[in-house]
């Protein structure tokens, strides 16, 4: 593929508001004493309308893959229809090439999508598909099968050129839907949780195509998932989304390692980060925390991110992820614990524990388990587990924040 397609995209102070309908006014105020309906989003609902993105701010370099990732309705779908020009923006500029094109049609914007749905032509075969927008373009015969028979070698689906979709199975279909992208040469490359209607193997598989595609076409992606494995393994910075606002940027190591915030930390990682109610303890200049009565250092590098953050002694949240719990003997810095559940995964075991009332996971290796156990825990056994030092994610109790 030619190397001209490549561009930055910039996002500066991108709003979205849908307006309320006529029989939706803005909410009804409540008298005192009454209680408010419950809300089943946290979208914010102002005069104009509903809130769906807010304040979004970002740079994506030439050629970067950036992916975004957050739970159902906290805008990552809405946010890359407005820079595909399917949806209007309500406030802020979508720069594509440092060219503002708010105004622009989505079809002057040089842009290439690919759908959850496939949205492929029934009634034509895979390479009139593929060859669709060329035509449009009044491009010559001869450069459009060069471009669909390229695209069709790079996702290997030179055999199919002749099928209609309903004579492919949907890992086909959906590399049919991204050939026909590819031989557009887009600046930019918009992916709306293209894997979510695939089984779990091709999910997987594809996803792998999908790295391997990036690697041969030099153009700019931005990818929308709402799973957290397709954003961690396919990412070069991840966005994360909740109720229209980013929570945090950066690399899938960074917000692996290094969680903004508790929503950021229980999303990235699975089995999902354990959470404790504890506390800080301050000695002079040294923190340490209290966790159901055995107090547990803390390395020097998460000292100094807490007095950088000027962190009190009090009620924290401690995080600590299933795989950084070990089992351990009785001792002075352990957690007795009862096991309720032991899933055999294969090459580790997922262990659910009893603290003191508190659900826990651990993730145990098998070959790190002790001969008697090699095939998992009885119900009811009592365990006891600790953790190191320098794995531990300390968060303010009221914001949320990380303090580490």
């Amino acid at each position: 593929m030619n190397a001209r397609t490549m561009a930055t995209v910039s996002l500066k102070n991108v709003k979205k508001i849908y307006p309320h309908s006529n029989d939706q006014k803005k909410p009804k105020k409540h008298k005192k004493g009454e209680a408010p309906e419950e809300k089943k989003a946290n979208l914010q609902v102002t005069e104009q309308g509903v809130v769906a993105v807010q304040e979004f701010n970002l740079d994506i370099a030439d050629q970067e893959f950036i992916v975004l990732v957050g739970p159902s309705g906290c805008g990552k779908s809405t946010t890359l229809r407005m820079i595909a020009g399917l949806e209007e923006i309500s406030e802020g500029e979508v720069i594509i090439d440092g060219r503002v094109v708010n105004d622009v049609p989505p079809k002057d914007r040089d842009i290439a999508m690919v759908f959850q749905n496939y949205a492929l032509y029934p009634h034509m075969t895979v390479y009139e598909n593929m060859a669709f927008s060329l035509k449009l373009k009044k491009v010559d015969k001869k450069t459009i099968d060069e471009k669909v028979r390229e695209a069709a070698e790079i996702l290997d689906i030179t055999q199919y050129l002749d099928r209609k979709p309903k004579a492919l199975s949907g890992g086909q279909r959906q590399r049919v839907a991204i050939g026909r992208a590819i031989v557009r040469e887009p600046k930019v490359f918009l992916m709306d949780e293209p894997l979510s209607n695939l089984d779990a193997k091709l999910r997987n598989q594809m996803r792998a195509e999908i790295i391997k595609l990036r690697q041969r076409i030099n153009t700019t992606f931005i990818y929308v998932t709402h799973d957290q494995t397709e954003a961690m393994t396919l990412g070069d910075r991840i966005v994360i989304m909740r109720d229209g606002f980013i929570q945090q940027i950066g690399t899938p190591q960074e917000v692996f390692n290094h969680p903004a915030n508790l929503f950021v930390a229980g999303f990235i990682g699975t089995p999902q980060m354990n959470f404790f109610d504890a506390e800080l303890k301050k000695t002079g200049d040294k923190y340490s925390v209290m966790l159901y009565g055995t107090e547990f250092a803390i390395s020097e590098e998460k000292q100094a991110s807490l007095r950088a953050h000027g962190a009190a002694a009090g009620p924290v949240v401690l995080g600590v992820r299933p795989e950084h719990i070990m089992l351990c003997d009785k001792g002075a810095t352990s957690v007795k614990a009862t096991v309720d559940v032991s899933e055999m995964m294969g090459s580790s075991i997922h262990l659910h524990v009893n603290a003191n009332g508190k659900d826990v996971v651990l993730v145990i290796a098998t070959v790190d388990l002790p001969e008697d156990h090699k095939f998992g825990y009885r119900y009811g056994e009592e365990v006891y587990f600790t953790f190191n030092e320098n794995v531990v994610h300390v968060f303010d109790k009221e914001s949320g924040k990380a303090l580490t």
